[in-house]
């Protein structure tokens, strides 16, 4: 009889080591009894994922003690079929993390038993215990043990079968898919080491969307790196953040790919310039080409196209890099000359694209280069846009006598060469011949036709093929659907073996219907758009439109209701047109600077200027930035100025639009200007006179530096400090000043407002045998005699005050800054001896504030 081993607590101990691995199933012949002891000896295994430590060793006589402490007593020179046999079992019990900690505790016992142990154990048994936990969804643990075999010398790879990897698909993808994706790309790091086919268990590129979306570059470039083809996921990365347009990750994959290829790779250079193209750094393209250069590497023919198509808006970049193209031996394909062709579109530059065009017909009858459609079509689109329709249908010729068809774009652009030159008739006959052609038109192509009848004022025509279009389309849509109930086919090739413009039934009677019955045609947005501005001043047809274009599903834009609104606008319904606007916010599109300008045109056509500036806040406020329209309208809008409010706004409007970079009408704001401050004088029509005759002396000065000066004064009130500085300013323009300055004294003080000072007018600083000098006193005089023979004003001298004109050299200290009358001692005596700081003297005038008071009770 065997032995039998009966596990008691701690005192229980194993007698016949020889024969221990066949005890506890030989003794116990029922099922219950074979599993209990083994759950008895292997619940007290920990579930560790890492390899033991043989420091953590208490002796090499009872290694692992506080493994076995309290169920077995270890006994180090147990057998290697012991140990083999004994982790069989217990991987068929899907305890493969045991069967690891065996496999470390011989190997840091005795590691020459290790290779034993690992040829000796059942690697089917071991195989079925991984698919097990597989089953359970322990992925993770899987591996983690799979790397701790590995390391005493059992292959992980022997132990994954067909159902093992299908298992393990399943679950890295859903990893994937979720947040634990770093965790999926730390357990297929491990797989790799292993020789795992990692390409087999999720699709690459869903990983790198992934990282992608989660911003994390640095992840990305590890999966990267653990497959074969890692350029090509590289490049993919680099694609991803691009079209993500951060170019801060776009930058760190491209580092890490110079940093982790050995030699160049031109496909990623390619994406990584298109990518600068995308982010709109173009700056940044030229970099990395200059970069290129200097270490001497020749970019290949798809590298010079992309760097050419991202500066195609910059004309002679683009040159340039064709000319040096040219210089590195690269020859230029058909790609090439679009690209040139393109940038000359961009550019307006028709000359030049003209002979691009002569240099690639004549590389195609050398057999060099083959002209394609796209070509063509750009070329047609150059002429098209200089409304060179001649050139445009010449083009065309040359297309179809080499054999090749025009496309619907190239239709489109000859199409629109017309409308754009207003031959309405002519872009008409090209429709019908690109229908005759079988050529199908596209919505594009209805537009261009449309859009030509508008700006020719065929408002009536626009509207019948509109109507004609939809009818047939309708039409079209019948007979299918009765080709259909019919068991007939719809064949697009019977269409072509029967001519062009024929469809055709296999059991009608009907050869064929006519190319104008065969227009597939469906309106867009840009279709209503289109036929609003065909509208006029007809309101309700207009919302007519709209009406039938929501009932399509098409939803109006920016532009629709723009239109809409200078629809309404222009029937002169001011209240229907701001009405709109409001409409336009609460049916969820974000008016832009074109719908606010066309409702403010309306206001200051109407003369709704309270309105008109309303609106204008309301943009601002809005955060939405006008436009040179927008405060040019404004500008104008007023035929003169009733009050000191309406000055200021207009003054403001024109600073915003001056800091904004637009250019203002100048000019046309001065006479306002003039003719609000000459309303001071009671003779207004002799003070227009007078400065109308002297202003021929200051013709070539800008206009906007006496705007400027008026509207430093208008934008403050003066009330409490009346000093008017007219340095630098000629005598019609410092009597602007003076006049606009005196007129908003009066309506302050119309308002409560009481002067409380003298006006000072500070005249200038130069001496009298000077031109500057020689002009102001020339500005003194014309003052004085302004303000005492037409105003009544008492004017005094307000004396000399001097100050000291600091030069870049002077060196002095603080106390010679002030003025010298009331400067210490030693100050004065700097100021008289030293070459680097002299006094200057400032001719000033001052009105009383007595005759201030009795000016603007005389004129109350």
């Amino acid at each position: 009889m065997r032995d039998l081993v009966i596990v008691f607590g701690s005192s229980s101990v194993i007698t016949n080591r020889h024969h221990y691995h066949r005890l506890c199933y030989a003794a116990a012949p029922e099922p219950n009894r074979k599993t209990k002891s083994i759950s008895s000896f292997t619940k007290q295994l920990p579930h560790q994922q890492h390899s033991a430590s043989p420091a953590s060793l208490s002796s090499s006589a009872n290694p692992l003690p506080s493994h076995f402490s309290d169920a077995v007593r270890w006994i180090p020179d147990g057998s290697v079929e012991y140990y083999a046999d004994f982790a069989s079992k217990l991987a068929e019990d899907g305890r493969i993390q045991d069967v690891a900690l065996i496999a470390e505790t011989l190997a840091a016992e005795s590691g020459a038993n290790v290779a034993r142990f690992a040829s000796m154990v059942d690697s089917d048994l071991l195989s079925k215990g991984i698919s097990l936990n597989l089953r359970q969804g322990k992925i993770e643990s899987v591996v983690y043990t799979l790397r701790r075999i590995e390391k005493v010398g059992i292959a992980p790879l022997d132990l994954v079968d067909e159902s093992s990897v299908k298992l393990m698909r399943k679950q890295f993808r859903a990893m994937a898919n979720s947040v634990q994706v770093e965790k999926a790309i730390d357990l297929m790091e491990i797989l790799a080491g292993f020789r795992f086919k990692i390409k087999d268990l999720v699709d690459p590129f869903d990983v790198v969307k992934i990282c992608v979306d989660i911003s994390n570059p640095q992840l990305a470039i590890r999966y990267a790196c653990l497959l074969p083809h890692t350029e090509i996921l590289l490049c993919r990365i680099i694609h991803g953040f691009g079209k993500k347009g951060d170019m801060v990750s776009v930058m760190t994959a491209y580092e890490a790919c110079k940093q982790i290829l050995d030699t160049p790779n031109m496909y990623i250079y390619r994406t990584m310039i298109d990518v600068c193209g995308l982010c709109g750094d173009y700056v940044k393209s030229r970099y990395i080409y200059e970069d290129l250069l200097k270490e001497n590497i020749k970019p290949n023919i798809y590298v010079m196209n992309s760097l050419m198509n991202v500066n195609s808006h910059d004309i002679e970049y683009t040159l340039k890099v064709y000319k040096n193209m040219q210089k590195l031996d690269v020859t230029a394909d058909m790609t090439s000359y679009n690209i040139l062709l393109k940038t000359c579109c961009l550019a307006g530059r028709v000359d030049l694209a003209q002979d691009i065009y002569k240099e690639a017909k004549r590389m195609e009858s050398s057999g060099l280069l083959k002209l394609d459609a796209f070509t063509y079509c750009t070329i047609i689109k150059v002429f098209a846009d200089a409304k060179m329709w001649k050139m445009a249908l010449k083009v065309k010729d040359d297309m179809q006598s080499v054999g090749v068809t025009p496309n619907t774009h190239t239709w489109s652009s000859l199409i629109s060469a017309c409308a754009n030159a207003g031959l309405v008739e002519q872009a008409n006959h090209l429709f019908e011949e690109m229908l005759a052609s079988g050529c199908e038109p596209n919505s594009q192509c209805f537009n261009i036709l449309l859009h030509a009848c508008v700006e020719a004022c065929q408002y009536d025509r626009a509207f019948r093929l509109f109507q004609s279009w939809k009818e047939n389309s309708d039409k079209e849509a019948l007979f299918e659907d009765d080709i259909v109930s019919k068991g007939g086919i719809f064949s697009q090739n019977k269409l072509k073996n029967h001519g062009p413009g024929s469809l055709v039934n296999s059991n009608s009677t009907s050869p064929y219907i006519q190319a104008s019955n065969r227009l597939f045609f469906k309106p867009t947005t840009a279709t209503y758009n289109i036929l609003l501005k065909a509208c006029g001043t007809d309101y309700y047809r207009g919302k007519e439109l709209m009406d039938e274009m929501k009932s399509l599903g098409l939803a109006p834009n920016q532009i629709t209701w723009s239109t809409l609104i200078d629809i309404c606008g222009g029937s002169g319904d001011v209240e229907g047109a701001v009405r709109i606007l409001r409409i336009m916010h609460s049916a969820g599109t974000r008016p832009d600077v074109v719908a606010y300008t066309t409702a403010i045109k309306i206001c200051a056509e109407n003369k709704s200027l309270k309105l008109a500036f309303s609106l204008f806040e309301e943009m601002r406020r809005y955060q939405i930035k006008p436009n040179w329209v927008t405060y040019n309208t404004l500008l104008k809008a007023r035929s003169k100025y009733g009050s000191l409010l309406e000055v200021r706004q207009c003054l403001a409007i024109y600073q915003d639009m001056r800091k904004a970079g637009y250019k203002p009408n100048d000019h046309f704001l001065k006479e306002l200007i003039e003719e609000w401050c000459e309303g001071v004088i009671q003779e207004n029509s002799q003070s227009r006179d007078k400065t109308s005759d002297e202003e021929g002396t200051n013709l070539g000065r800008p206009v906007s530096l006496l705007i400027e000066k008026v509207a430093a004064h208008m934008q403050e009130r003066t009330a409490g400090n009346l000093a008017i500085d007219l340095q630098g300013l000629t005598k019609v323009e410092a009597r602007l000043v003076v006049l606009a300055v005196l007129r908003m004294i009066k309506e302050d003080y119309m308002r409560g407002d009481i002067v409380t000072d003298d006006m000072v007018i500070i005249i200038g600083t130069g001496e009298a045998n000077t031109e500057s000098g020689k002009q102001e006193i020339g500005v003194k005089d014309a003052l004085v005699k302004l303000l005492n023979d037409e105003l009544s004003l008492v004017v005094l001298p307000a004396g000399q005050r001097h100050v000291l004109e600091i030069k870049q050299d002077a060196g002095c200290v603080d106390d010679a800054d002030q003025d010298p009358e009331h400067a210490p001692e030693d100050t004065k005596s700097i100021v008289g001896i030293s070459s680097s700081r002299r006094p200057v003297i400032l001719e000033r005038l001052m009105v009383t504030k007595a005759s201030l008071h009795q000016w603007l009770q005389r004129r109350k």
